[in-house]
């Protein structure tokens, strides 16, 4: 499989206030699998027929090790999706350069086809909290995300993806809509769009809106990796459905057919599957991708057919 390097990069078209920054090579618009240690050496045995791998950047923060020892020889045969959980985007503090320069070393090892992190914060000063929490959507946090956005593009010399939350609790303070500010980041820093169909319709569900509307809202043309998953159904306080971003089961009937909707509007898409705990075997995570991507096949077959 070829793997572009650094120097294929191509210019990204739209940024604004940040400048133009390199873009990675970009994921196959295949299935994916989030990577966990439990399958390294399945992955390694049968290299399974998948687009990519996605890992946790924050599990590869070391210089040496197993993780890395396994990682080096799947990046031989995948493309891979560094994914961050720890950068705190929407925190009221800068970011922390430290973890940046960690970030810019894991980034010139592998040369991931691509890097993401979530619109969310997970740290206040010296306290992280092993959390994705929400922010408010004013004026205020628009131009903190931006300041952040703009300064890891910078640092790492290249767009990033960010991820749309799920979300469970929402700020009185709010000015604006989660897709008018999504819309704003993308168009003043030129990032480019994770979009999550599984949290979509998490937030959607607990907060009482449309997920069709939501979709229909967001600048799908900014989209450069989707990512599904399963939730877990609660019940809050009020007897009300909560859905939880639980990463522990299949991906819903519901969250497949969001999915469709946006394969029919962009065509072939990276798609990742994220399982983070009940494990299944490697077989059955690999069925599940390959599921996901028979939507994006017919789709692709349909519009060679009319061309």
């Amino acid at each position: 499989m070829l793997i572009l390097s650094a120097s294929h990069r191509s210019s990204v078209p739209g940024a604004l206030s940040a400048g133009t920054h390199p873009a990675a090579p970009g994921l196959p618009r295949r299935a994916g699998i989030g990577l966990k240690p439990e399958h390294f050496r399945d992955v390694l045995g049968t290299l399974p027929d998948i687009g990519f791998v996605e890992v946790h950047a924050e599990n590869y923060m070391v210089a040496g090790g197993p993780f890395h020892h396994h990682l080096g020889r799947i990046r031989e045969h995948y493309p891979v999706s560094l994914h961050g959980v720890g950068l705190s985007i929407g925190g009221e503090g800068p970011l922390d350069e430290a973890h940046l320069d960690r970030l810019a070393d894991l980034i010139d090892r592998y040369e991931p086809a691509s890097f993401s992190e979530h619109l969310a914060w997970s740290s206040h000063g010296d306290v992280f909290l092993n959390d994705l929490l929400p922010v408010a959507y004013d004026r205020h946090t628009l131009l903190r995300v931006c300041e952040h956005v703009e300064r890891v593009q910078e640092r790492l010399q290249r767009r990033m993806l960010l991820e749309n939350p799920s979300t469970y609790v929402e700020f009185e303070s709010s000015t604006m809509s989660e897709t008018a500010f999504l819309r704003e980041v993308l168009r003043r820093t030129g990032c480019g769009l994770l979009l999550d169909v599984n949290n979509v319709f998490v937030s959607c569900t607990n907060h009482g809106r449309d997920a069709v509307a939501y979709l229909e809202a967001l600048p799908l043309d900014a989209v450069g990796e989707v990512h599904l998953a399963g939730f877990a159904r609660d019940i809050d306080a009020a007897g009300s459905t909560l859905l939880i971003d639980s990463h522990g089961s299949p991906v819903d009937d519901a969250v497949r057919g969001l999915f469709s909707r946006v394969v029919a509007r962009l065509g072939p898409v990276p798609a990742l599957l994220e399982r983070d705990s009940d494990l299944p075997a490697l077989t059955t995570l690999v069925a599940e991708a390959r599921r996901a991507e028979e939507l994006t096949v017919v789709r692709a077959s349909v519009e060679e057919a009319f061309t």
